[in-house]
């Protein structure tokens, strides 16, 4: 089926003569066969949105139909790979073209040719439904590949074999329950505008360790939850996401550039083959994939790169992974829908997004979650979004911030001041917030101990009060407070500098695990209620912040990682001495 192109306006190209074409399909535009989608159809005429530049395209062009929808290559080879926002695989293309990528350029997502070793876990006479698995592929050192049953087939297998094929050659042949065969190859395509379907969807009961203290302990994210990383410019929103997707205790990690510098691309690209997993020794690209629309790269298919991450994301949370998706930044994607939706001409809503921005933002989101996966044999996987958010100057009341609040449950909010400062993550502590907590209270009282969450909780009061308190500094100064508030405002700076700062360069401080951090946060609050109880007995405040435990405690994060139990429990033995020996010599004054 062709039309021919009356008027192109950007991205946006209207087309005639495609009354047998259905809205969402994949087209091919003009003589570079340009890669398109339809937007919206009224009778035989069609608003494209064309994925590529459409300088030189005029009326008369041709445009073909598909007749399928915007959809996925999924099988394996994913793994390591670099994409564009539809799913193009960038290293394949420079291979083909150059660096320079040439318009109109048709490369397969997965590669046809390499074969890979096909182990059949199913014997003929087996019967399968949607979602079963049938064999396994190593696809990298760490990821062991599930070759499913596509989620629309059911039957019985007939003939199954191991081997060496490539993802286009037949592993099976499955009998349907009409009679009819069918043959199953390594590869499968998936609509990316349509969710993946599970059997159930469970309410987030266990937490993404990222080993970022003020992550983990005080506005934990859960495994299927939701996160927004909002922040002005040079607050270290990537910086953050890095830092999650290196280290987050998850099986595969989807990072999204969305409109995003190419810089910071680079950066994931050179960085992540070196890095070291922590949990398998393998490099970290081992179980990575990256989708790349950078700022450089057409405005249109920003749109899509969200959607192809998250569908290639929910392939492999089918297979029984935790996934975690890295979206930066959902603002970027948002102004691709604003252009989109002002060339169309649609009523716009609060400062020109489309009135529909809200629900994108939702249809975006409600495809995390924890959930059973189709198929028989009861498997779990999660999948985890977390997306940035890039509001002008920091105002979190533009829309695409306010939007994303109502919908995520941690909202971990940036301060540029804390950055400028040198503090990272730069996660203001005031202004954020987790709704996990309670659903994730028993994990941490099983696995941490009940104390964990109740020192949670005074720190974050040792934090409040400092904040009411520098109020009172600013006036009369620090010298007028009373013992008591001056350690509450020492106590409150030893949580923020020697618990909540972390040095991603060093490696000892770059990662640390719940059980570390449960131990470094309750040394910092022994100290803080063993000197509350001195000052009660008369002690000298000055004398209590001098001692040489309170050194060792702010050098407590570089303590290596094999030898920090044995040490914190010293530095709290000293600790204790120390202060015990000011109240006896206090005494003696008297």
């Amino acid at each position: 089926m062709s039309g021919k192109v009356v008027k192109v306006s950007g991205p946006l190209v209207v087309a005639t003569g495609l009354s047998d074409a259905n809205m969402s399909d994949v087209v091919r535009v003009g003589p570079q066969r340009l890669i398109g989608e339809i937007l919206t159809m009224n009778g035989d005429s069609a608003s494209i949105q064309v994925y590529e530049e459409t300088s030189g395209l005029g009326p008369g062009a041709e445009v073909e139909t598909t007749g399928y929808p915007m959809s996925v290559e999924l099988g394996p080879g994913m793994i390591e790979g670099i994409y564009d926002g539809i799913q193009r695989p960038l290293e394949k293309i420079v291979e083909k073209v150059g660096a320079c990528i040439t318009r109109g350029v048709e490369v397969p997502a997965l590669d046809h040719e390499k074969k890979w070793e096909f182990t059949a876990v199913v014997e003929p006479g087996a019967k399968v439904t949607g979602g079963d698995i049938i064999g396994t592929v190593p696809e990298t050192p760490v990821v062991l590949h599930k070759v499913m049953v596509p989620p629309y087939l059911s039957g019985t297998i007939t003939k199954i074999q191991s081997g060496s094929f490539t993802v286009l050659e037949p592993v099976a042949t499955l009998r349907k329950e009409d009679g009819s065969e069918v043959e199953l190859t390594m590869a499968q395509k998936w609509p990316v505008r349509t969710g993946r379907p599970y059997q159930h969807k469970y309410p987030p009961v266990r937490p993404l360790c990222s080993g970022q203290r003020v992550i983990d302990t005080m506005f934990p994210i859960a495994k299927g939850g939701t996160a927004a990383v909002p922040g002005p410019f040079g607050s270290g929103k990537t910086v953050v996401q890095h830092q999650l997707a290196k280290w987050s205790d998850v099986d595969i990690v989807i990072y999204i550039g969305c409109g995003e510098r190419g810089n910071e691309m680079t950066d994931v690209l050179r960085e992540f083959p070196e890095l070291k997993d922590p949990r398998t020794g393998e490099s970290l690209m081992k179980r990575t994939v990256l989708i790349a629309n950078t700022s450089d790269m057409p405005v249109a298919a920003r749109e899509a790169s969200v959607y192809t991450g998250i569908t290639i994301a929910e392939y492999f949370r089918d297979m029984g992974y935790d996934v975690a998706v890295i979206a930066d930044s959902t603002s970027r994607w948002a102004e691709a829908l604003r252009e989109m939706s002002g060339r169309l001409e649609e009523m716009p809503g609060e400062e020109g997004y489309p009135a529909y921005l809200a629900s994108r933002l939702a249809q975006f989101y409600e495809r995390a979650g924890s959930v059973e996966c189709i198929g028989s044999d009861d498997r779990r996987g999660s999948l985890t979004a977390v997306g940035a958010v890039s509001p002008p100057g920091g105002d979190l009341s533009e829309p695409v911030s306010q939007a994303t609040m109502r919908i995520v449950k941690v909202f971990w909010a940036l301060d540029a001041q804390l950055a400028y400062k040198r503090h990272f993550p730069a996660i203001n502590w005031l202004n954020s917030y987790s709704l996990y907590l309670d659903s994730l209270k028993p994990w941490f009282d099983e696995n941490l101990g009940k104390e964990f969450m109740a020192n949670r909780a005074a720190a974050m009061k040792l934090l409040q009060s400092e904040a009411s308190l520098n109020e009172i500094v600013q006036l009369v100064g620090k010298d007028a407070l009373s013992p008591a508030d001056q350690l509450t405002l020492e106590a409150a700076r030893m949580v923020r500098e020697d618990f909540l700062q972390q040095n991603a360069f060093v490696d000892v401080d770059g990662f640390s695990s719940y059980d570390r951090q449960e131990k470094l946060l309750s040394l910092i609050l022994n100290y803080d209620a063993l000197c509350r109880a001195a000052i009660a007995k008369g002690a000298p405040a000055a004398k209590l912040f001098d001692i040489p435990a309170r050194e060792k405690i702010g050098r407590a994060k570089s303590v290596e990682v094999d030898e920090y139990a044995q040490a914190y429990a010293a530095i709290e033995t000293e600790m204790e001495q120390e202060i015990n020996a000011i109240v006896d010599e206090g005494g003696e004054d008297q």
